[in-house]
């Protein structure tokens, strides 16, 4: 695989030129990291911009060893890029013909301005200084790194969960800004039951003692909330029937430090070793930033539009193919089937494909082949 290096991009160290958030705060300054993947065209509209998932990061494609400023964040399994699968010649996102961006998220822990970076005015993290940011935030930041690489119009921005949320955010308050738009397993609203799981992640995070209101990084940090945080969501990502077969592979290892439970089955050692991981390669301040970036999104909030027809009347130029996985249990089929539905009744043009894998959520990761010939052939009819 092709070695890749991230990019950064600063804005903000003036106050004019500062990033005004929703909340109508002034910040920066902000960088941005960042990958590309392929070649702009001299038009300047070959470009696909890529939004990740809550925990994912800029590094799409190839392998990178090493990101400034991550430290030992960036373990083994983040080297390889989490959309190998899909980008490079001859793929989904065929970089001979498509210019790829994909960016971390503002807010993020992987070299984009966020909680556990340095604020230059305290030489410390930001920790619980930094703002409370919102999906529009997010996104406006990666409308600016967007302008700043000379990109006249997106063929195409996509994104799977979280990231087909936001793509659909830039979708409608940018819509002359692309042409194509491709939420994989996401949907236009956030559902009771996905408020429930992330409340009790935002609760297992919080009741850790080590959190300190997320002034903790001179000391050991929340590890503990954040891996039971992650307990709670991974559930929810890999299908019951993925977790039994991979769990059949573990070592169900009694040295943990459970006083008086010891672990019975391989689907317990399973969990703790996912867990285990998570914390060493994220940021539990980040976590619960994007956590709340989710629980809160609101389309008709976000855009100050009546109703979705109002929404969407501007976006009649633009082309949606929305993406359900039948075993997704984080983003169930019927919030696909509210956004194609709703897309349609406003006359937007809108196909939805169903792929049928036993993956559940995280099938968009792990079967390039299901999605392939579905987001080649969108990308190519214009």
């Amino acid at each position: 695989m092709k070695e890749v290096k991230t990019q950064f991009y600063t804005f903000g160290e003036t106050k004019k030129d500062r990033l005004k958030l929703k909340s109508g705060i002034l910040f920066g300054p902000v960088t941005v990291a960042y990958e590309t993947y392929g070649k702009l065209s001299p038009a300047g509209d070959n470009a696909i911009l890529l939004f990740h998932a809550l925990s994912g990061s800029q590094h799409a494609a190839g392998i990178n060893k090493k990101v400034p400023g991550v430290g030992k964040r960036w373990q083994e399994e983040c080297r390889t890029g989490w959309w190998n699968g899909y980008i490079g010649p001859g793929k989904a996102l065929d970089t001979d013909q498509f210019f790829i961006v994909c960016a971390n998220y503002f807010g993020g822990c992987y070299g984009s301005t966020g909680p556990c970076s340095i604020n230059p005015r305290t030489g410390k993290p930001y920790g619980a200084k930094f703002p409370r940011i919102e999906a529009n935030d997010m996104v406006d930041v990666q409308v600016r790194l967007v302008r700043h690489l000379g990109i006249k119009k997106l063929h195409a921005a996509i994104g799977a969960s979280m990231g087909g949320m936001l793509a659909v955010n830039l979708a409608v308050r940018y819509p002359e800004m692309v042409r194509n738009v491709i939420p994989i397993a996401a949907g236009l609203e956030v559902s009771t039951l996905q408020r429930i799981h992330n409340f009790e992640q935002v609760y297992a995070i919080e009741s850790d003692p080590h959190y300190n209101r997320g002034d903790y990084y001179d000391g050991p940090g929340p590890v503990d909330g954040l891996a039971l945080a992650r307990m709670i969501s991974h559930k929810t990502f890999i299908s019951l029937a993925a977790i039994t077969n991979r769990a059949r592979t573990e070592v169900v290892d009694t040295n943990t430090k459970f006083k008086t439970y010891p672990l019975h089955y391989p689907v317990e050692s399973y969990l703790l070793h996912q867990c285990q991981k998570f914390v060493k390669r994220f940021d539990a301040n980040t976590y619960m930033l994007i956590i709340d970036v989710w629980q809160c999104f609101d389309l008709l909030q976000d855009t100050g539009a009546e109703d979705y027809r109002t929404l969407f009347a501007p976006c009649r130029d633009q082309k949606y193919l929305v993406f359900t996985i039948d075993s997704d249990a984080c983003f169930y089929p019927e919030q696909q089937e509210h956004m194609a539905r709703t897309l349609t009744r406003c006359k937007v043009d809108c196909q939805r494909v169903t792929v049928h894998s036993d993956k559940g959520h995280d099938a968009f990761l792990l079967e390039p082949k299901l999605f392939t010939p579905h987001i080649d052939y969108a990308l190519r009819r214009g």
